[in-house]
């Protein structure tokens, strides 16, 4: 049997910490690897030894199976765990492991390079006899042929990569006319995302479950699956909240469904940790949609109702152990629900967000797990995926599970970097979810109007707050004591702050009524009054009483600038109450700025051209998705400053439009 006990983690974040977590408890050494722009991350102080393998991008980093391999030698690992993502479902890799007698935790070559295409693996399972989505799944990938398929699979239709996974390169289309239009995007951002534009097209099964199974294999021909997952909460087709059991799920439908999984893993000799993933419909009828060969961003849920460690199962079978249990001997208990904290602004179409992490403090609640990769003081870049974390919770029962992970979410302190907890939050608390009724329509059509899908204004306490939080850093003289007996008198005149929140400024007067080591205000915002004390500060956190309620405060504050975090999330508001008049008066509507760090893939407009209103101009890839950048307003191209190819950074001046009048 394989032998190892130093094991390298070619992977990055929280995927890598937890890897870590485990091989360290099953008294493993481990090997973290990193880009340079990972040189401070977390998971490169927990592992024992680390490996610096290029720089940030991630083809150069850790896309790189030469410069990964070259670190497992140089440190003596035996094994590689590749966790998700990047090189996990790369069969190359996974050969060129085996060639260098080097122990890939995953399944076998075979069925990676099988499952990995959309394309073949579906042709498989028709032969295995598991039932598929009708569609095409033909190795001719022109466009009159794509056209020709579509109209004899009907619409609406799927467009898949082929390679794909995580929503990318992933079209709904509902009519003919947007066919070509959809093909085009698809196809670039699967030849991006995965290094090949080939394609698929499915029947589109409309308000469907996305219900998926957890198989398991050894090497001595045991095949067993631990239970379902429910992930039907998604945004453009990425998974958002999942869970365990299935709020529908019976004992028939779970055993056909596992049932099927296992035929599926079978018919590919399968070893290790892998997922079936099916649609569910209304009447209970269920579709093959693909097979992950690695472990999932979810595998938590199952971990919690199950007692089992997959990371631990995979070690073992790794080193060809038979597996811990049968299927008899599997057992769900209880109910498990987990959600993904992402660096993105949900107000502003979940445009994803850089920067760096001022304040992170993750709750501490019975039945809360926190899987995370999250170090304060490090950058978020625009290089990899914005899952920062995942938050997971365990209850006796659905209901329990979801009202502890509400609370575990809000109570998630992110400053520095805008998350979407407020949107987590809202969609746990939707009666649609929390009645165990959510399909994959569900955000589109039952949640579009929710407050947290709009951009974020400052409530009038949060500019209240930050007002006495000003003051009170102004009086000690930047002295960054955190006693309150430094205030100095204000005598009669009110404090006068400006404070800024994206484009929009706020005015904010204070008014001191008691003086002491616990000062009483009276802030004014427009025609509305709030009487509040600061009953202490320490480095971090404030203690706020507002209107006769106190609320706990964290906050950062550098320079001119305020960070709080509240019930909504991260709110950063910048003082300029000194700034001269004008200063800050930013471009019209005809300019056209990178929304964040990140790469232009393609530049459609050229200087002198005209362009109307919507028009596309250029497309930016940051963190691993294509984003459009169009024009605001008819008019004429008067310059672009940026070419294919060029790494821009957020607020950069990339195209302006001269508007001219109707």
């Amino acid at each position: 049997m394989p032998s190892f006990d130093k094991i390298l983690i070619a992977n990055r974040g929280e995927i890598a910490c937890r890897v870590i977590r485990t091989a360290h408890d099953l008294g493993y050494r481990t090997v973290a690897v990193y880009s340079v722009a990972d040189a401070q991350a977390r998971h490169v102080q927990l592992a024992d030894e680390a490996v610096c393998i290029g720089p940030a991008p991630v083809g150069q980093s850790y896309l790189k199976p030469e410069a990964i391999l070259d670190a497992a030698k140089r440190t003596g690992a035996g094994a590689i765990h590749p966790g998700y993502g990047f090189l996990s479902e790369n069969a190359d890799f996974a050969r060129a492991c085996e060639a260098a007698g080097i122990v890939f935790i995953g399944p076998g070559v075979a069925a990676i390079h099988l499952m990995g295409s959309k394309r073949l693996s579906k042709i498989a399972m028709l032969d295995a006899g598991v039932p598929c989505i009708p569609g095409y799944e033909g190795a001719e990938q022109d466009d009159a042929t794509l056209a020709r398929e579509a109209e004899r699979i009907g619409y609406p239709l799927m467009i898949k990569a082929s390679a794909g996974g995580g929503g990318r390169g992933m079209r709904l289309v509902m009519r003919g006319e947007d066919l070509a239009e959809q093909l085009r995007t698809a196809r670039s951002e699967a030849q991006n995302a995965f290094g090949s534009g080939e394609l698929i097209l499915e029947k589109a099964v409309m308000q469907p479950r996305h219900v998926e199974i957890q198989v398991f294999g050894d090497s001595h021909g045991n095949i067993v699956y631990l239970g379902e997952r429910d992930c039907s909460v998604q945004r453009r087709h990425q998974k958002v909240i999942e869970e365990a059991p299935c709020p529908v799920m019976t004992d028939e439908l779970r055993g056909a469904m596992g049932r099927a999984a296992v035929k599926a893993a079978a018919s590919v000799n399968y070893l290790g940790a892998g997922t079936v993933e099916f649609l569910l419909d209304a009447s209970g009828a269920f579709y093959f949609l693909e097979m992950n060969t690695r472990l999932q961003v979810e595998h938590p849920v199952t971990e919690l109702v199950t007692g089992q460690d997959l990371v631990a199962w995979q070690i073992r079978v790794a080193e060809g152990h038979p597996l811990p249990l049968t299927q008899e001997e599997i057992q769900l208990r209880g109910h498990a629900i987990e959600v993904r904290l992402y660096a993105e602004d949900a107000g502003h179409g979940f445009l994803p967000q850089t920067g760096q992490v001022l304040r992170w403090t993750p709750p501490q609640l019975e039945g809360i797990r926190i899987d995370h990769g999250l170090r304060e003081g490090q950058p978020v870049t625009p290089f990899y995926d914005p899952m920062l974390a995942k938050v997971i919770a365990y209850g006796a029962t659905r209901d329990e599970a979801r009202r502890k992970l509400v609370r575990a979410v809000e109570d998630c302190v992110l400053l520095g970097v805008t998350g979407n907890q407020r949107f987590l939050a809202n969609l746990l608390r939707h009666p649609e979810f929390a009645a165990g009724k959510a399909t994959t329509a569900f955000i589109g059509e039952q949640f579009a109007s929710d407050p947290s899908l709009a951009p974020r204004h400052p409530q009038p306490l949060e500019l209240a707050c930050a007002a006495a939080l000003l003051y009170q850093h102004s009086a000690q003289g930047r002295a960054h004591q955190p006693a309150l007996s430094g205030w100095r008198s204000a005598g009669s005149a009110p404090w006068r702050f400006v404070l800024k929140h994206g484009e929009e400024k706020y005015g904010v007067e204070l008014e001191v009524r008691e003086h002491g080591s616990q000062p009483a205000l009276l802030a004014r915002i427009g025609d509305r009054e709030i009487a509040l004390r600061l009953l202490d500060i320490e480095e971090h956190d404030a203690i706020v009483e507002a209107d006769g309620i106190r609320r706990r405060l964290p906050f950062h504050h550098d320079g001119a600038r305020l960070w709080l975090y509240g019930a909504d999330g991260n709110l950063e508001l910048l003082d300029v109450t000194h700034e001269p008049a004008g200063a800050s008066a930013g471009a019209g509507s005809g300019t056209v700025k990178a929304p964040m760090d990140g790469a232009i893939v393609d530049v459609l407009v050229t200087e002198g051209a005209r362009v109307n209103k919507g028009q596309l101009l250029l497309v930016l890839e940051a963190m691993k998705m294509e984003h459009p950048l169009k024009a605001g307003v008819d008019g004429v191209i008067r310059r672009v400053q940026v070419s294919k190819g060029e790494q821009v950074k957020s607020r950069q001046l990339l195209v302006e439009v001269e508007a001219q009048e109707a």
